[in-house]
Order: C-alpha cells, then structure tokens, then sequence
C-alpha cells in the first residue's frame, strides 16, 4: 500500500450541453467536453496572464463558442465560467453536429454521442 494520497477528484459545476457565459471575456458557449484538471499545453497555459492564470487542478471545458466577432472553441476553467442567463441558443456551425433540441439554458446532445 502507498502512504501517497491520490489527488482530490474536482467536481464539474456543469455539464455537456450546458450553456455558459465567461465571467471575465465577452463571449458564451455551449459545452461539449470536460476535462477534471487541466489537459492543454503548457505553452497555452503560460499564454495567460498570470494575474488572470487560473488553477490547473479545477476541470476546464471545451465549449463552442460566439461573440460579437464570431463563433470558434475555447477551452475555459471553472471559476471563470457562470451559467448563461439569456436562454437563447448559441451561434455555432458545429452544434448541429453535436446536439440537438436546444432547451432554454442547455442543448441536448444527440443519442450517437452519448455513451
């Protein structure tokens, strides 16, 4: 047996198809993968601010993402992303793929995608 404890297993706050807003960006999305603790490159992470740099042990989500210039896929932390309160569908060309019946707040993600 190993005196080393396993590391704390982080709680994803939302989940596949919810759709969230960046505390601090202007942008909003909706979400298609969660990772438990940070999964990017260490030269994106270094990318970031560091007085905006957010912790590597929270999980980070893959969201497809719109604002004002455009949609694109952002990969965001938990404490920067906040439930979207405008219960509207997001503007994305690859959400059809994903998802389907678009619920106020959340998207339904189509049955060949679920596992």
């Amino acid at each position: 047996m190993s005196d080393t404890a396993a590391p704390p297993i982080a709680s994803a706050r939302f989940g596949i198809g919810a759709v969230v807003r960046h505390r601090l960006l202007d942008f909003r999305g909706v979400i298609f993968d969660v990772d438990p603790v940070f999964a990017n490159s260490e030269e994106w992470y270094q990318a970031i601010p560091l007085e905006i740099r957010p912790s590597k042990d929270q999980p980070f989500y893959h969201l497809l993402a719109e604002n004002g210039e455009g949609s694109y896929v952002a990969y965001v932390s938990q404490q920067n992303l906040v439930a979207d309160e405008e219960d509207e569908p997001v503007d994305h060309p690859a959400i059809d793929n994903l998802f389907e019946a678009f619920e106020p707040g959340r998207y339904k993600l189509r049955p060949e995608h679920r596992h």
